[in-house]
């Protein structure tokens, strides 16, 4: 049997106002239904106009995620009934969206298929608290109308660890783009994974999906993903189907929970948004938006590595977020003249500085007291690692098991052989690429 995945991933915009009205969408932590209008609260005889930012936020996002932009699409309602949705409906889009067809390559060498990324209003927030006495269920709506961005996968995940990077990648573009903090804890980026399993044997999709909603941690997702694969394959030995349906993860009793059974598109009765004009874009509008994409997570490793002489490893983590790659840069040439980017790189990654804390000239003022402590070249040092791990092959076995022990055994050994004054914090950093 085989694990089955797609994901449906919504990431608030962080536009100064809400997607259809002139409402401030900066509401978290706000007092409840203070960022408020007869628009986001739905009602007779308002009229929603869309925020231009926000469609063009969306569809650069879709351009970095290798997209497709077609030069029409429309808006639609998605309807349902809801307590946090104060219209009955929800303004989505559903076959013309604004971005079709794109792709990510993840670390183990996969590319997952982008099915598309839309445009759509959030709800509004429930909260459940007690009353005098009584437990009760109140509406926040400063949430309701902030712009949404959902990205939707193919089904071409097999395992959570592949989700999870790409997850990850998926926050790095967008807060490099600069539209979302894509902060979880504050609901800026909710997890959706459908999983299902396919017995051996079977060729196309299985006959039905689960979702599980709602998710604001990697950590939860790769659990509840890891869960769902070992309940379903469990259902399907009993030769039964597991029920298409909606669950929700529960990190108390550590697995998923039945919410509802699972709406088709169907369901919604989607229709064009009568109030709402299609959207449609000239060949040098677009041209003019992606002109002014900033470079990628992966334009800059490729970059840093060329042009900085750096490795993969180094390049992946200084790129990690906007500003510890711009303080690399800043520092880079602050110090051309007297130390290397290696140099510069290793300090800010073995010695983990707060580069909140530490201005470049002060960083450089390590760099040179750290280069000090040094007196053989690093090609030196990395050909004794590798003969340490040659002659000692258990390092590496024990290693892949999980015992990170094992690094300090092999420091200790280069140590020996060396016989000479080396920053350990360097040689570690060698020896556990040596181990990768």
């Amino acid at each position: 049997m085989k694990a089955v995945i797609g994901l449906e991933v919504h990431i608030e915009l962080k536009t100064k106002s809400k997607m259809f009205c002139g409402c401030s969408a900066d509401y978290f932590g706000q007092k409840p239904n203070t960022h408020t209008c007869p628009v986001c609260l739905g009602l007779p005889g308002a009229l929603p106009v869309p925020n231009k930012k926000a469609i063009e936020w969306c569809s650069m996002l879709g351009m970095a995620l290798n997209c497709d932009i077609p030069l029409f699409s429309k808006f639609d309602r998605k309807n349902y009934f809801y307590p946090d949705l104060a219209k009955g409906y929800q303004i989505s889009q559903y076959d013309e969206p604004f971005c079709l067809k794109g792709s990510i390559n993840l670390e183990s060498g996969k590319t997952i298929g982008i099915t598309r990324v839309h445009m759509e209003e959030d709800t509004g927030k429930l909260i459940h608290q007690a009353i005098d006495g009584q437990d009760v269920t109140l509406i926040d709506f400063n949430r309701s109308g902030v712009p949404l961005v959902e990205i939707v996968t193919e089904p071409d995940f097999d395992n959570a660890k592949d989700v999870v990077d790409y997850l990850k990648k998926l926050q790095q573009i967008a807060r490099y783009l600069d539209i979302s903090n894509a902060d979880m804890e504050k609901g800026d980026m909710r997890l959706e994974p459908n999983i299902s399993i396919r017995k051996a044997g079977e060729a196309g999709l299985p006959n039905y999906k689960v979702e599980v909603k709602n998710i604001n941690s990697f950590k939860f997702v790769e659990k509840s993903i890891n869960y769902e694969i070992d309940r379903q394959t469990k259902i399907l030995n009993e030769d039964k189907t597991p029920i298409q349906e909606t669950r929700g993860w529960d990190e108390n009793k550590q697995k998923t929970v039945t919410q509802r059974v699972k709406e088709e598109a169907s369901d919604y009765r989607y229709f064009p948004e009568p109030d709402i004009p299609p959207i449609r874009w000239t060949k040098s509008e677009i041209d003019k938006l992606r002109s002014t994409l900033p470079e990628l997570p992966q334009e800059k490793i490729s970059r840093f590595q060329k042009q900085y002489n750096l490795s993969l490893y180094d390049t992946t983590i200084l790129t990690e977020d906007l500003t510890t790659s711009e303080y690399f840069e800043t520092a880079a040439t602050a110090g051309a003249r007297k130390i290397s980017p290696k140099q510069i790189a290793n300090v800010m990654i073995n010695k983990k500085i707060n580069i909140d804390e530490i201005l470049p000239a002060k960083l450089i003022e390590e760099v040179t007291i750290s280069s000090k402590k040094i007196n053989i070249s690093e090609e030196e040092l990395l050909e004794a690692v590798r003969k340490i791990l040659k002659t000692n092959p258990k390092i590496a076995q024990d290693y892949k098991k999980g015992k990170d022990s094992v690094v300090q055994f092999a420091i200790g050994q280069v140590m020996y052989i060396m016989k000479k004054k080396i920053d350990t914090e360097i040689l570690r950093k060698l020896i556990i690429e040596e181990l990768k």
